[in-house]
């Protein structure tokens, strides 16, 4: 085993000090009273004379931060959940064997105190120490107070160390349940039913992506770590449930970058009556509610750009083509045609482009996409790229389906629900043959998805919503890995 640093061993040697005084080093149950929010709620309007006049006792426990000390008086700093609170030590009122303890202690142990509320000589709120319990020992030191980790990576990897030395991280840590408590309320209050659906399933579907594959022994099938929810949720929608939606984890095994992690928070809706307008509808109201509720406001700061989620643009993909690079996709354009404006403007076509709505989007992604700086639903997907959503009555090249754009990122994806079980078993075998051309993220023939529409399914709008991406805009992060509390990383070898 490698020797342990110094500061490590004097550390493990107090074990042993711990032990002979009868105290178990790593703790056991302590009750508290308070912690050091309801401290402050409760104390903070009291002045100096009048906290020692009432002699109010408290108990709380914490994280040892800060130790300064001086002959018999000491002062400490201790951390829990909310923030921390200051404690003053003297060996007077705690007795010479107690104070023995806490001058033993360390940064970083874990603490117990027992005592009255006071204030310091400058004011400061304080828990003036009756009785000092040890409950765990902290091993290795704390990173320094003022740097913490210096290394990003380090934060992201040992996150249980960045969330003791960084108030920023914690803020985030308890930011990110409240935003998806707020993403409930909508959709609760809307009259959705919150459903859980399987995370293996059996056949890719309900996305473009490259799955994570596993193998049940027992039932000797493959299957895969979902890439989506959307085809279990809409058979729900044939079953009767009518307005269903589950913020799930979906697995994708595609590449690691500031946007994106292999595994990642949705929540999906589905509502049966409605179509992409009335996602469209949702979506804003969506947006307004979970900031109102999250942030108090409708302006959201984010990498140097202020956002209104008040208000939404509504564009159609060929209009946004058509703006930014002068080709205007609503031309009946042959598909060798289409090949050609395509080399013009530097754009690949790889094999398994096999309509001009795949180079239509290919278009929008190198022209457009980045442009797409306010809250903007960018709508009027080709066909071929959008294999659940519903031809558009008036061309149907494309379908009713739109994306959310912020700041050139995509936050939502929704479409009128294809309900046809004859066209989706058409749409399904073009997937399959995109995938037999080389594209291993079109999707498979879902056979029972197709015998649930036969049934009968009622017309119905769909949406996603990254969570993940909802939580860094409203947290203010531009990387992923810093609003998830234990995201993927490499090898540090």
């Amino acid at each position: 085993m490698e020797k342990r640093p110094e500061q490590e061993r004097i550390r493990i040697e107090k074990i042993n000090f711990l032990k002979e005084k009868g105290i178990r080093p790593f703790g056991q149950r302590f009750d508290r009273s308070d912690n050091s929010q309801t401290i402050f709620e409760k104390y903070d309007s009291y002045s100096k004379e009048e906290l020692d006049q009432q002699n109010f006792n408290v108990k709380i426990a914490g994280r040892l931060m800060a130790k300064r000390r001086q002959g018999k008086i000491g002062f400490i700093n201790i951390s829990d959940k909310f923030s921390d609170i200051q404690c003053y030590l003297s060996k007077e009122l705690m007795g010479e064997e107690n104070y023995e303890i806490f001058v033993k202690s360390d940064i970083g142990d874990i603490v117990g105190i027992e005592g009255t509320m006071m204030r310091t000589n400058t004011g400061q709120l304080t828990v003036r120490c009756k009785v000092f319990t040890h409950l765990s020992k902290a091993i290795r030191p704390l990173p320094e107070k003022f740097h913490g980790l210096q290394d990003v990576e380090e934060t992201r990897r040992r996150r249980y160390v960045d969330l003791i030395v960084n108030e920023e991280s914690k803020r985030v840590a308890f930011l990110r349940p409240k935003i998806i408590r707020a993403v409930q309320h909508f959709f609760d209050q809307k009259g959705f039913v919150e459903v859980e659906t399987p995370v293996l399933q059996p056949i890719l579907g309900g996305a473009a992506a490259r799955p994570f594959i596993t193998y049940h022994n027992t039932l000797e099938m493959q299957f895969y770590l979902r890439i989506a929810t959307e085809l279990p949720l809409k058979r729900l929608i044939v079953g009767g449930m009518e307005a269903v939606y589950e913020i799930g984890r979906l697995f994708r095994n595609e590449g690691v970058d500031a946007k994106h992690n292999p595994e990642f928070t949705t929540v999906e809706a589905y509502l049966a009556y409605s179509d992409m307008e009335g996602m469209m509808d949702l979506v804003e109201n969506f947006f307004r509610s979970v900031c109102m509720e999250v942030l108090n406001t409708t302006t959201v700061e984010f990498d140097g750009t202020t956002y209104d989620v008040s208000h939404f643009e509504r564009l159609h993909m060929v209009d946004a083509i058509k703006n930014e690079c002068g080709v205007d996709f609503w031309n009946h354009y042959t598909f060798e045609e289409a090949k050609k404006l395509a080399e013009e403007h530097q754009i690949e076509v790889p094999n398994h482009f096999t309509g001009v709505g795949h180079i239509v989007n290919a278009f929008f992604e190198k022209y457009c996409e980045d442009k797409l700086v306010q809250p903007t639903l960018l709508y009027g997907h080709p066909i071929e790229i959008s294999p659940l959503a519903k031809k558009n009555d008036q061309d149907p090249r494309y379908t009713d389906r739109f994306e959310l754009f912020i700041g050139g990122t995509e936050y939502a994806n929704a479409f009128s629900e294809l309900n046809d079980p004859i066209d989706q078993l058409e749409r399904f075998e073009n997937q399959l043959k995109e995938r037999n051309l080389g594209n291993d993220e079109a999707c498979e023939i879902d056979t029972d998805f197709i015998e649930a529409l036969e049934y009968g399914m009622p017309p119905c709008g769909g949406i996603g919503i990254g969570i993940d991406r909802l939580v860094m805009l409203l947290t203010g992060k531009t990387n992923i890995r810093d609003i998830i509390l234990f995201p993927h990383n490499k090898n540090r070898n």
